[in-house]
């Protein structure tokens, strides 16, 4: 994703830290595509990023960034995925990471951030739990706290999720695209680089509409959103199989609405045996190793065509966050 250098927060010769992150395929899914009625459908798969998620190009630029400061401890509280990630590049960086995931994380996520070295602090609860031990840890310690949005890079990383996008469809821009939602940072991310794209002369037209795609047991954007709310109340007892979205009061709600209306999408909830269907499909259909994640894409994006939000013959990109296997005890 460094091929970028220019549209990211790193200076003249630096050298980044970076595991060989970005430049995921965009796979065309016409099985799938047939079975569930879409013309023109495709998967952005970013499980093969070298910790196995989109995690991967955040946590690379706030830990270049932030070793480049001289800082010495990282901390981020995870609901999985970004623990393994801040693992992995704090090791590569030479430098302390310290972990705070909920004790239900997927066994195989806590083994690898184990397997990277990483600090791991097991929290009775959820995301938000790990949030407050994480900031005390912080406070107490002098640690940079890289969670979502209490710094600015790890959204300039999300930022090469559509630079990516846009490049590999030849600077066409797709009509919608549906992205599995926790935190929300990889759609901000997509929808500020977007703009910059505009403002650059290097796309033109409609940018892509955004839909956001939740867990029914933990939906807060989705809440907010149909409520006409500003900002999301925390969803209470959240709980889903697809631990990236059990995020009960993600810090970037605001943003996301934002980018949501301005956009002209909008956001929906899928069950957990829907998303979990779902993920057989592209596993099964199309050899792709999808997460619950990125099965709550496809199930979003069907629900959405039923609704009558996206057409059968329009240009829609789906995303898969993250790896199936790290979700498989």
């Amino acid at each position: 994703m460094w091929r970028y250098r220019e549209w990211l927060p790193l200076a003249d010769g630096e050298a980044p830290v970076t595991l060989g992150e970005g430049g995921t395929p965009l796979l065309s899914v016409p099985r799938v595509g047939g079975k569930h009625g879409f013309q023109k459908l495709r998967v952005k798969d970013e499980a093969v990023n070298p910790t196995g998620s989109f995690k991967a190009r955040g946590l690379a630029v706030a830990v270049t960034r932030a070793a480049r400061a001289g800082a010495k401890t990282l901390v981020v509280p995870t609901a999985g995925n970004a623990g393994v990630a801040l693992s992995a590049y704090a090791a590569q960086a030479g430098v302390r990471a310290r972990i705070y995931a909920p004790a239900s994380t997927p066994a195989p996520i806590l083994a690898q951030i184990r397997a990277f070295g990483g600090e791991l602090v097991l929290v009775d609860g959820n995301i938000g739990d790990c949030g407050k031990a994480a900031r005390a840890f912080a406070a107490e310690t002098g640690a940079v706290d890289v969670s979502t949005l209490r710094e600015p890079y790890r959204i300039e990383g999300k930022k090469t999720l559509a630079l990516e996008l846009a490049e590999q469809l030849d600077w066409a821009l797709p009509d919608a695209i549906v992205y599995p939602t926790g935190g929300g940072t990889g759609l901000i991310g997509m929808w500020k680089a977007f703009a910059e794209l505009a403002a650059a002369g290097w796309v033109s037209g409609s940018r892509p509409r955004m839909y956001t795609v939740q867990a029914a047991g933990c939906a807060p954007v989705v809440q907010a959103f149909e409520a006409g709310a500003d900002a999301c109340t925390s969803w209470p007892g959240p709980s889903t199989i697809a631990a990236g979205l059990r995020v009960p009061s993600p810090l970037g709600d605001r943003l996301m609405l934002r980018a949501l209306r301005e956009s002209g999408g909008g956001a929906v909830t899928v069950t957990d045996p829907d998303l979990a269907a779902a993920a057989r499909d592209l596993q099964t259909l199309e050899g792709i190793d999808a997460s619950p994640e990125g099965g709550a894409a496809l199930a979003g994006a069907v629900a959405l065509k039923t609704k009558g939000a996206i057409g059968a013959d329009e240009n829609v990109v789906l995303f898969n966050t993250g790896a199936g296997w790290l979700y498989r005890a």
